[in-house]
């Protein structure tokens, strides 16, 4: 990031439309404080999940699947969360589900561990296939009056038990936090440990919901790492853009009611959709897409009025170029003014605030800043 940023003050230094943009860089470089992280313990956590027993070729389809609930009143309708679905996750794909909240990530997980009935169609898990799961509330049912330690204890068998506490290690509980009780561990240590639980058999599909709620960037890495070694089929449900990138091959989308596969990697995905984050599908009704926001006429009149001015002379991809890069230019000030805020949280945090939840806000928001500045460098290029 401060590459980067030293490489945008360079190149805009002496360019006088872009005086208030390298100013604010300059001044947020002089605030940053520049910490040497000790690579040391991160390099020393390697975990990895037992190695996958061979499955069939498909470990999970459906054919015109239609999920949801029955009502709980007589005479009431079925509520239908998803109909029409065609899934087929083959033998080592990683596949994310994403989606709207409600949309049916969390029905389809309940079908794959067989916890929900279709309502119609098929659904079926392949031949030889073992699922480990981890649902998003998998935390809150661990036995809150066992150890750290024995909570692998109680169930690991065989040659797993030498490494348990190398596991717990990995998922950054060393020395006197094995002997803590479930019970006052918080929220992001109780995820960590449900998911060392997961290390202990050799599943071939893991099915994870949810699994870095709660769970500090390090913690993060180290799961990530571990997955993307993982030689079984993974399903996971997540809304954070950077842990599925690089790690999931296919998309499959819910949205109105239904299921669509979209092939490639996360960024593929949200190319297509035309989007910056996963959180953009929770802020974006489907009524709304395609539409523009038409601002007031009196806010409107002398920009619209200089804007003509400016382009006049210009040809019509100029000027497409040039209507793109304005758009840019002022989304990305909106951006820093949200950053400074979330900055300044995290400088002077009060007693409610979640340092966690910050962080993330703070690092998802920053990828969005360079992906706009890196469009908006290239376009200023071409102007």
């Amino acid at each position: 990031m401060i590459e980067k940023t030293e490489e945008f003050i360079e190149k805009f230094r002496y360019k006088p439309t872009k005086s208030n943009q390298v100013q604010s860089r300059v001044k947020a470089l002089e605030k940053l404080e520049r910490i040497e992280v000790d690579l040391e313990d991160k390099a020393a956590m390697n975990v990895k999940f037992p190695p996958a027993p061979r499955s069939g070729d498909v470990v999970f389809f459906t054919r015109d699947l239609k999920a949801g609930y029955p009502s709980k009143t007589a005479g009431e309708p079925l509520k239908v969360v998803f109909s029409g679905a065609n899934l087929e996750i083959k033998r080592g794909e990683k596949v994310a589900l994403v989606g709207r909240n409600g949309e049916g990530k969390t029905t389809l997980m309940r079908i794959l561990m067989r916890e929900l009935d279709p309502l119609s169609g098929e659904a079926r898990v392949g031949h030889n296939v073992h699922i480990g799961y981890y649902a998003q509330n998998q935390e809150d049912v661990l036995d809150k009056q066992e150890s750290v330690f024995g909570t692998l204890d109680r169930i690991a068998v065989g040659d797993i038990r030498l490494k348990l506490r190398d596991i717990l290690a990995a998922f950054l509980f060393k020395g006197e936090d094995i002997d803590k009780k479930v019970a006052v561990l918080s929220g992001g240590e109780r995820a960590r440990l449900a998911m060392a639980k997961l290390m202990l058999h050799p599943y071939n599909l893991l099915a994870l919901d949810e699994p870095t709620n709660h769970m500090d960037i390090l913690s993060k890495d180290i799961l990530k790492q571990a997955l993307q070694r993982y030689d079984g089929s993974l399903v996971i449900v997540s809304h954070d853009r950077d842990f599925l990138d690089g790690l999931v091959d296919k998309v499959y989308e819910f949205r109105d009611g239904h299921v669509k596969e979209h092939l490639g990697g996360i960024e593929a995905f949200l190319r297509s959709r035309k989007i910056e984050s996963l959180s953009e599908l929770e802020r974006k009704a489907p009524s709304d897409e395609g539409k523009v926001a038409v601002p007031p006429e009196n806010d409107t009149k002398a920009a619209s009025r200089q804007q003509f001015q400016q382009q006049k002379g210009l040809s019509k991809e100029q000027r497409k170029l040039k209507n793109r890069a304005d758009y840019l230019e002022k989304e990305i000030a909106k951006m820093e003014a949200v950053q400074k805020g979330i900055e300044d949280r995290l400088q002077s945090p009060s007693e409610g605030d979640d340092i966690m939840e910050l962080t993330r806000q703070y690092l998802e928001n920053k990828r969005n800043i360079d992906s706009l500045t890196a469009e908006w460098l290239e376009l200023s290029e071409q102007l």
